[in-house]
Formats: structure tokens, sequence, C-alpha cells
């Protein structure tokens, strides 16, 4: 049983079928979902009004970029709501290579928002916390992890795994 949380979601709040993830913004599988297999989703289900995602944290100690990157994200989240968020979170994924608590700061400042004093305070450390912890207790291994309407989709699955479990709870 997993629950969404407090955290961002992108698409109708109301969809039918909500996709909650788990992933870390420094892994490369989740890249792989980010650039091959999220696309698709957005376009057939999430702006069709037919599938929510909710993003939940689940940095791994091995990446050492990962903690920070998430706290960033939250940090936008506060300042300018899930739209923001989204566009962090984006921002994050597409400068992969490059991540650093620097370019973390100067990518929340294009985006319009100073998360200087949030970051480096640490106070959005609870919050990837509690995500971590409770993707650990829902069985959550590693990233990307997935539930859809609350059944477990693990690894950067092709678009065609999501397709046939997305189609199986809208029917």
């Amino acid at each position: 049983d997993v629950s969404e949380d407090d955290d961002p979601i992108l698409g109708n709040s109301n969809a039918p079928v909500a996709i909650i993830e788990f992933s870390d913004y420094q892994c490369p599988f989740c890249k792989s979902f980010f650039d091959d297999t999220l696309p698709l989703i957005k376009e057939n289900y999430v702006e069709t009004g037919k599938v929510k995602i909710i993003y939940r944290d689940f940095p791994l100690s091995f990446h050492p970029q990962a903690q920070k990157a998430a706290e960033a994200a939250e940090c936008v989240h506060e300042l300018g709501g899930n739209e923001a968020y989204w566009k962090m979170h984006d921002a994050l994924f597409e400068n992969q290579a490059n991540l650093s608590e620097e370019n973390f700061k100067l990518c929340a400042k294009d985006l319009g928002y100073n998360i200087d004093s949030c970051l480096d305070s640490g106070k959005k450390e609870n919050e990837i916390q509690k995500d971590f912890e409770d993707g650990t207790k829902a069985g959550v291994e590693g990233t990307p992890a997935f539930f859809i309407n609350g059944k477990l989709l693990s690894g950067a699955q092709p678009y065609s795994s999501f397709e046939k479990a997305i189609e199986e709870e809208l029917t």
C-alpha cells in the first residue's frame, strides 16, 4: 500500500490511474525512463486525463548527488508549486551529467527561484527521507520503481509494459 503523500502530481489529480514513481535524479535507468518512456505516457495518458504521476524520491546511497538534487526539487516545489516542481524535475534529468549543488541553485534561478537558503539548510532532508522510508516499506529495492494503482512495476520498463498495466487498470 503506497500513498501519494504530499508529493507533486503531474496531470489531473482525479485521474483514474495513479502511477507513483520512486526515483533518483542520478540514476541512469531513471534517466532512460525520463527520456524514452515518460514522454509517451504523458502524451497518451497524462494529457488525456487518464493518468496522474506522483514523483517520490528514492536517492540511492551510491549516487552522491541524488539526495541534494531531490532536496533542490523540493525547495522549488515549496516556492513555486507543482508546475515549478515538474520544470525542475525535467531540468535535473536533462542535466544529469552535471549534477552539483552549484548547478541545482543555478537551475532553480533559471526557473525564477532562489533556493540557496532552503538547500543549504537541509530543510527538505526529512521530506526526502520519508519518501525513501515509504518506498522501502512498500518493497522498493532499486530505481526506478513504479506503483500503478498499487501494483509494482520495477525497473526502466519499456513503454509497452506501462501501456499494458495502464490499460488493465482502465478496463
